[in-house]
């Protein structure tokens, strides 16, 4: 479905279900260059077993109008407008990536909205190299390949699929390259900029989960530990053998995480 934010027009994946806000909600958002289509699993399980579902697509992604936002702190500020269009007065946020910590900065500014927070392959700060933000600059496809190659797992480069003859680093590759001109260097340069996470976490109160990849590169384990002393109320899942792309190497594994979380 979509509605209007600001004035431009904002999809909402709502998981084959239409959207029912008596029932308890959660907010699914994505990383960079993404849209709703990675969390396609996790949002059309919790849809058909008693949640109200609104997986986004944040703008200039997917099938959202408009340019993408320039910092975190603005794609937090738009998820609130976006969740009073739709008249959804509270929500569990999970986020993926960038995603992850547009619901942390989410959870921070507005604590009567957020019941819960789900954070997936989260860093603070979540560095960016000068290499990867350059030839996102120039919309080279090396950094989609860049981006590909931390992202997975070793042994999910060339197969771990269980749908055969389906290629994981493929499709995260086509995922990127979809995106429109400049999409991938703003969401990228918005994630290297947000500079208070912790102060962020800090004053979070509500129940969080973080997520991490065992073999993430993008966002390595480690770099989540500040993070995760921060948050007053914090369980950590490490999943093993695992890249970035968690929704996609282990999509059953992050969906029993969010259901032991949610449910």
């Amino acid at each position: 479905m979509k509605v209007d934010v600001d004035g431009r027009a904002a999809y909402l994946y709502t998981g084959g279900r239409a959207l029912d806000v008596a029932r308890p909600a959660i907010l699914f958002v994505h990383g960079a260059a993404n849209d709703h289509s990675v969390f396609a699993l996790q949002s059309r399980y919790f849809a058909h077993h008693g949640r109200t579902v609104l997986a986004v697509d944040l703008p200039g992604h997917g099938r959202s109008a408009g340019a993408p936002l320039p910092t975190v702190e603005a794609i937090a500020a738009w998820l609130a407008r976006l969740c009073r269009v739709a008249d959804v007065a509270r929500v569990a946020a999970v986020g993926h990536s960038l995603g992850a910590l547009a619901c942390l900065e989410l959870a921070a500014r507005e604590p009567a909205q957020v019941s819960r927070i789900a954070l997936l392959g989260p860093a603070v700060p979540m560095a960016v190299s000068d290499v990867l933000l350059e030839a996102a600059a120039r919309d080279d496809p090396g950094a989609f390949d860049l981006i590909t190659g931390w992202s997975h797992s070793p042994g999910k480069q060339l197969g771990g699929n269980r749908q055969p003859g389906l290629w994981l680093a493929g499709q995260t590759h086509a995922l990127l390259a979809r995106a429109a001109p400049g999409v991938l260097h703003a969401d990228l340069a918005a994630c290297r900029a947000y500079e208070h996470g912790l102060a962020a976490a800090a004053s979070v109160h509500c129940p969080a989960l973080v997520v991490l990849g065992a073999r993430d590169l993008m966002a390595p384990a480690r770099n989540a530990a500040a993070l995760e002393a921060a948050l007053s109320d914090a369980r950590r899942v490490v999943l093993p053998d695992t890249g970035h792309a968690m929704m996609l190497e282990q999509p059953d594994a992050v969906l029993d995480a969010l259901r032991e979380f949610l449910q």
